[in-house]
Formats: C-alpha cells, structure tokens, sequence
C-alpha cells in the first residue's frame, strides 16, 4: 500500500510540473493519504507493543521473544517512509516535521525494546536487533515519545486551510503513558519469562573406542593417545557460558596427570561439543577420568559430572584378563 502510494505521490508532482490545474491540492492529499498510513503503522505499533507488555507474562520465553523482534522489525521501515515523503516541500514543512519527528519515535521505540530484552535476560543470538538499538532510558523514551506527540497535534493541523483541506491523523500514547516500572516488575515476576539456567552432559565419545566393561569402566586397547569428546546441553532460552574441564589422574604409577579446561557461550536450548587435546596413554595404565561442567545449575534429568576408571590393556593383548 505505502509502495502504491508513493508511486502516487511521484506521478502528482510530475502533473504539478506539467501544469496540473491544482498541484498543491493533489500533492496535500496524497500526502495525506501517506502519512495516513505510516501514522497507522506507528499507532498499531503501540497498541500492540502495550498489549504485549501488560498481558505477556502467559507466554513462554521463545514466544514473547518472538513477538519482540516481530515488532522492532517494522521500525526501520518507518524511517524509510518518512524520508520518502519529504519532497516536495509542502506548507508549514510539514512533511519535513513528519519525517523528524517519526525518526525520533523509532529511537524510542527502540530503546524500549531493548530495555525489556535485557531486563528479560532473552539471548540475544534471538535478537540481533537488541545488540545495535539505541539506548535511551525508559523515562526518556516515554517522554520523547509524548513530546513527539505534541509536537505533532499541533503540525497535523498545518494542511487543514490549505487546498486539498487535509487533516492528518494523530499518534498514540499508549506505551508512553505505561506506568513502566510496575509493568516490568509483572513481566519479570511470571514464572514462564524467568530466566532459567540449566546445563548438563548430553554425551560423551571415547576414540578408540571402549571394550566391554562394567558400567563405569573403560577398557581400552593399548594406545599412545586417547580422543574424548563432550557433548554439552543448554537445555532453556537464554544464553549461557560454560566451561568443561577434562582431567585424567593415574592411579597405579603410570602416565602423568593431565587436565583441560575449555569454555565458551551456549545459545539457547543449544548444544556444543567440546574436543579437548589427546590424553597421552601407556598400556597398562590405570586412571580416573574426571569431566566436569561449570557456568550453571545442572539441568533436570542431567548430571554435570561423570567420572569413569580407566584400564588401559595390556601391550599386545586388547581382551580383558583375570584380576
């Protein structure tokens, strides 16, 4: 519809340039149909931006993120509209007015959804929009966008004695007028927007592979260097760090201690697989094998902790023989 618009727009100011009859009355109105729209966008905008935040705290974590970034993707286009309406110039610059004053609302905006992102801990891998978003208070956004508000009342009114009779609609002050800290506290109170942390040890390989053995055990044949892997679960919606420390102790003599420790950031109900440097091993080797997870609580169902004997078979003999 904006796109028509403009299309619009552009075939009036080139009759005005060919003598149209009544160049400023064409051009008002159809500025005023686009401005129309945009103002619509803004105001539906708000309404939906207040509902989510006075009646979010049902939604799940992944849902109301959803419905965040649902919204601040529309703000670019805004600013992108407004500065296509400002030529040509029209009475009182009121195109120009328009063009300034929704820019504005866009950085408020913005800043208020970057305000309950990060007041939510929601990852923001899910929210690439939060990581460049301005950052106006909450108290300065609010009360930009109600002086925007009535800067506008009063310029709507610019074309209303010029030809084409044009009156332009008005912004909404829904989101300005929420009372912000208690609507948060809300959001922050509801056990399904909690930001819950949980980690554990999704699965763990063993190159060269194990023999048979009792639970607990590994039995491997007589190499120089063993491969372990870690798999690691976040099991909720937010981002978290974490760390895996690998550590081999010897038990009989042989072999040297060895420990690992890697790290890095799991995004969301995200695994990762950790690969620590080869164990060096000798052949007849006892050890405890230690793998360890840190950053979190562990997640239910899951442990962050396994340990396991392993038994090293002797040179030249890769079956397990009497104790």
């Amino acid at each position: 519809m904006i796109t028509l618009l403009v299309v619009l727009f552009g075939r009036d100011v080139s009759n005005a340039a060919h003598g149209s009859v009544s160049p400023r009355r064409s051009e008002n109105r159809t500025f005023g149909q686009l401005a129309s729209v945009l103002i619509s966008q803004e105001n539906y905008f708000d309404s939906r931006l207040r509902y989510l935040l006075t009646n979010g705290q049902s939604l799940s974590r992944p849902v109301f993120a959803a419905r965040l970034t649902q919204l601040a993707d529309q703000l670019p286009l805004w600013s992108t509209q407004g500065d296509q309406l400002r030529r040509p110039m029209l009475a009182h610059d009121v195109n120009d007015a328009l063009a300034q004053e929704t820019s504005q609302r866009v950085n408020d905006y913005e800043s208020l959804l970057s305000f309950v992102a990060e007041s939510l801990v929601l990852p923001t891998g899910t929210l690439p929009w939060a990581e460049t978003s301005a950052t106006l208070s909450t108290s300065t956004a609010q009360a930009s966008l109600l002086s925007t508000s009535e800067q506008w009342r009063n310029k709507r009114w610019s074309l209303a004695r010029e030809p084409g009779r044009v009156k332009l609609k008005s912004t909404a002050n829904g989101v300005a007028l929420l009372h912000f800290a208690t609507t948060m506290q809300g959001l922050r109170s509801s056990p399904s927007l909690a930001p819950l942390r949980g980690v554990g040890i999704a699965a763990v390989s063993v190159q060269p592979a194990p023999l048979p053995a009792p639970t607990g055990e590994l039995l491997l044949p007589p190499v120089p260097r063993v491969h372990i892997g870690v798999s690691v679960l976040n099991a909720n919606y937010i981002d978290q760090s974490v760390s895996v420390t690998v550590t081999l102790i010897p038990l009989n003599g042989r072999g040297l201690r060895q420990s690992q420790t890697m790290t890095t950031v799991l995004g969301p109900m995200r695994a990762y697989a950790f690969v620590p440097k080869l164990l060096t091993t000798q052949a007849s080797e006892r050890a405890r094998l230690i793998i360890a997870v840190a950053g979190a609580p562990t997640a239910p169902n899951m442990t962050r902790k396994r340990i396991y004997g392993v038994v090293m078979s002797p040179s030249g003999n890769t079956t397990r023989g009497p104790k």
